[in-house]
């Protein structure tokens, strides 16, 4: 799969803030909800999205994507007394059990469990403590400013916040991670001698539904951090406090993909445009994107594209070089680019004449 410009979507925020999604036709009966496009990073649709709140049980994708980037799936994890013993949702895991870490992972992500995040925390980290340290220092690297992790579970606590942006931004880093994607969108699964259903009912519900994570505590809510696909192009949606989440994250899918279709005026290898070359057998070269670019756009806008192009080319001019950047504007205002490869070789004119020359002797 090509790079999809995630890092830009992730720098790319406060940018994105002045492009905002219309809200039209759509809403939610949650607190706080967010609808952004996972490959450019840009909202579709929000609503109180910066206010800190709880988030339950959603807290697990950080969880997953910690222990995913940090451990080793093929561990064995030994349940300690304190994971066993865990409250709230469970995968009913004993002390002494033994398990892998991949088995505790799908009773995180699909059975909920409080117990198996524990007994994640305390394998990857070292300890809860150490793994809490390292949940907060990948929302620092996501940058997920306005969020804290007090718990490897989303159990209730003051210091134990996030935001419905943040979570979006989340989500789409989970979706780039592809374990933590896989685990996700299971079902169900039989792993470890358990057989396991995931929580989330849009799988099931809906088509294209990718997962992600379902929450809930009575002073939290409910809480839902879903994604889905259509024609190659993913959503995230959020919702936090929300009693009627199973609806709205399906109208805000059905309003995002029908308002605001992704178009993609680069595809990775596709000729973007022509550079002129001083002597040279070819007078120019063809320009090649380097990348694939995608852009939700709503009817009526319109994305421009310009080639900009580092140094006037003379030959010989090498297939593959780094020659210049495509760079998309919205209402004038840069929402990404591309690199451009020179896609032929070009031969000088003198040392194609030469090489006819040799041939005759």
């Amino acid at each position: 799969m090509p790079k999809r410009f995630f890092s830009f979507a992730l720098a790319g925020l406060a940018l994105l803030s002045l492009l905002p999604g219309r809200a039209e036709g759509v809403g939610t009966s949650a607190a706080s909800a967010i609808l952004m496009d996972v490959d450019s990073g840009r909202v579709l649709y929000e609503q109180n999205a910066d206010a800190k709140m709880l988030i339950a049980s959603t807290t697990k994708i950080m969880t997953a994507l910690v222990a995913v980037r940090d451990g080793n799936l093929s561990d064995t994890v030994t349940v300690s007394r304190e994971a066993a013993y865990t409250e709230g949702s469970s995968m009913y895991l004993k002390e002494g059990e033994e398990l892998t870490l991949e088995t505790l992972l799908y009773g995180l992500m699909l059975c909920s469990g409080n117990d198996a995040a524990v007994a994640v925390a305390e394998h990857v980290g070292g300890s809860v403590q150490g793994f809490v340290k390292r949940m907060n220092e990948t929302a620092r690297e996501l940058g997920m400013d306005h969020s804290s992790f007090a718990n490897p579970n989303g159990l209730d606590d003051e210091k134990h916040y996030s935001t419905a942006r943040d979570m979006a931004v989340l989500a789409c880093a989970a979706l780039e991670n592809e374990t933590v994607l896989r685990i996700a969108s299971t079902r169900s699964i039989t792993i470890g001698g358990r057989t396991m259903t995931n929580h989330n009912k849009l799988l099931s519900m809906m088509d294209g539904c990718l997962g992600l994570k379902t929450g809930y505590t009575r002073a939290a809510g409910r809480t839902l951090v879903s994604c889905a696909e259509r024609n190659g192009q993913r959503l995230a949606a959020v919702t936090l406090q929300d009693g009627n989440d199973w609806a709205d994250h399906q109208s805000l899918f059905e309003y995002g993909f029908s308002a605001y279709p992704a178009q993609r005026p680069a595809i990775l290898g596709r000729e973007l445009g022509r550079a002129a070359v001083a002597g040279g057998m070819s007078d120019s070269v063809p320009l090649v994107a380097a990348d694939s670019f995608s852009w939700p756009l709503a009817e009526g806008e319109r994305l421009e594209t310009s080639l900009e192009l580092f140094r006037d080319l003379s030959a010989p001019v090498t297939a593959g070089t780094r020659a210049g950047q495509a760079v998309f504007t919205l209402n004038g205002q840069e929402v990404g680019r591309v690199d451009l490869l020179c896609g032929e070789t070009v031969l000088p004119v003198v040392a194609s004449a030469m090489g006819v020359l040799r041939g005759f002797r």
